[in-house]
């Protein structure tokens, strides 16, 4: 089970606003899956890239004590993240850079891989809120009430 943010509102978040995004998903997979590992996923890990978008991801995850800038790779895989010095390869929480990278991430998952997309939902209301994805299928739309009513419970 994997929590990725955003992949439905904030279209070029600044360092601000990645952060924000971090935390509030970290609190829900702490809700919803008992822990909370966090990567702020980038096209470089470490210190192997530069450039606007590696740096944004870099302040915010320093700012929250995240992992990142982490490659995708490198935040799911132990051997990956061993080999590139970075992690343990254990995320179950993965942070986007910007909208497209999010969405598009998603949407592959759910198609190539068969992935049951949840959501999205959107973090930092009172309350929870479900926003379905023109594509969702019934079970989708089942999956995002039963989490959406546990998410409400708390």
């Amino acid at each position: 089970e994997l929590i990725f943010a955003d992949c439905a509102v904030n279209v070029l978040p600044n360092s601000d606003e990645l952060l924000s995004i971090a935390m509030a998903s970290e609190n829900t997979a702490v809700r919803l899956l008992g822990a909370a590992n966090v990567a702020m996923l980038s096209f470089s890990t470490g210190a192997s890239g530069t450039g606007e978008s590696v740096d944004l991801v870099r302040e915010a995850a320093e700012a929250g004590g995240y992992i990142g800038p982490i490659q995708a790779d490198a935040a799911l895989n132990a051997t990956i993240a061993a080999k590139k010095g970075l992690g343990q390869g254990d995320a179950n929480v993965l942070i986007f850079p910007d909208l497209n990278s999010g969405n598009i991430a998603y949407k592959l998952c759910q198609e190539l891989a068969g992935a049951q997309a949840i959501g999205p939902f959107l973090q930092g209301f009172k309350k929870p809120v479900c926003d379905l994805s023109r594509g969702a299928t019934v079970d989708d739309i089942i999956a995002g009430a039963i989490i959406t009513s546990a998410m409400f419970a708390d």
